[in-house]
């Protein structure tokens, strides 16, 4: 027969209602005290009823993160950090991908309603504001990423692309750079407006001419046709602006396809700075987002919500900065022009 609490009190000489604080977290227990109720826990092979006890507390051990694109190498360290900072807290997660799918975005905010998650990050910026209002209305804490909207129990997390975009252009510039493209990403998505908004802004800020601008799809596939549509006009750009690094790597790729070199002819900025931008070569100059600290943010904000009586939202803001390597160096001598290597495409 199974072990049960009233076991696990007896062999650890506590009351039951100690066992149950120490599993639920409901009173603080002196270290020593919780730490012979687990080891009793392992001893007997104890596992609490969770269904029973979420019931009961009307929530979960469970905090909800949600993200768009389990592939997508710029999420595994925000999956990481956030993970780690609840099981420091002794949480779990429950994750869920949309695939930018407004159904199974759907889909993914029922399941957080339906397990009763403490807390959910929405770490997708491919999000409806009305979502919000539907975590809201069950009364579970919410962290958004750029949806700007701040009220109670939802929390909202800026990412200031707008430093690293600025200190990205006038580093090219110092570099002689004058003509540039931004390869964006699919136009449906409010990031890919926002970040070409932002990279139009830098360049403004330095009375530079307008870009290029290429769509993509934030993939290594649409930086190979973004930029075999840039050698199909009649200027190429010395320098090229991606959304993120995977296009990069898609750039670097097409380029040395049609025998431009870079970057000697043809410097290329990725976002993101995942693992593989410092791997790639050349290796890649990235605008780097914090990641690891994105997930760790994202989870104290939902734990100071969950601390205040009010559940009071808050506006949190992330810097980026540029990192730079290989991929960019001084503009070639005849800048805004195609080289002669370059009627090989």
């Amino acid at each position: 027969m199974p072990a049960g609490i009233r076991d696990v009190a007896e062999r650890a000489g506590v009351s039951v209602a100690t066992v149950s604080h120490v599993l639920n977290r409901t009173r603080y227990v002196a270290p020593q005290t919780e730490q012979r109720v687990l080891l009793a826990i392992r001893k007997l092979k104890y596992y609490k009823n969770v269904h029973a006890g979420r019931l009961a507390r009307g929530s979960s051990e469970f905090f909800g993160l949600i993200i768009s694109d389990i592939e997508n190498p710029f999420f595994p360290k925000i999956i990481k950090s956030f993970e780690a900072e609840a099981v420091k807290h002794r949480f779990d997660i429950l994750l869920c991908t949309t695939n930018y799918d407004p159904d199974r975005t759907q889909m993914a905010v029922q399941k957080m309603i339906e397990n009763r998650v403490r807390g959910v990050a929405v770490m997708t910026v491919s999000m409806d504001p009305a979502i919000a209002r539907e975590l809201k209305k069950s009364q579970i804490p919410v962290v958004f990423l750029e949806l700007g909207l701040v009220e109670r129990y939802i929390s909202n997390i800026h990412i200031n692309y707008a430093k690293g975009s600025s200190q990205t252009i006038e580093y090219l510039y110092k570099l002689g750079h004058r003509a540039f493209a931004f390869i964006s990403g699919p136009r449906e998505r409010p990031s890919s407006l926002m970040y070409e908004q932002v990279f139009a802004e830098a360049l403004q800020q330095l009375g530079l001419p307008a870009h290029q601008n290429v769509v993509g799809n934030n993939k290594v596939e649409g930086g190979i046709a973004a930029v075999r549509t840039l050698l199909a006009q009649p200027h190429f750009p010395t320098a090229i602006f991606c959304s993120n690094d995977m296009t990069a790597v898609g750039a670097v790729v097409a380029l040395e396809e049609a025998g431009l070199r870079v970057p000697e002819d043809v410097s290329v900025v990725g976002t993101d700075d995942i693992e593989f931008a410092r791997l790639a070569r050349p290796s890649l100059t990235t605008i780097r987002i914090p990641r690891e600290q994105l997930g760790k943010l994202a989870f104290e904000v939902l734990d100071k919500m969950l601390r205040s009586s009010r559940r009071i939202g808050r506006e949190h803001v992330l810097d980026t900065e540029l990192v730079v390597r290989q991929s960019t160096a001084s503009a070639p001598t005849r800048a805004g022009e195609k080289t002669s290597t370059s009627s090989t495409a």
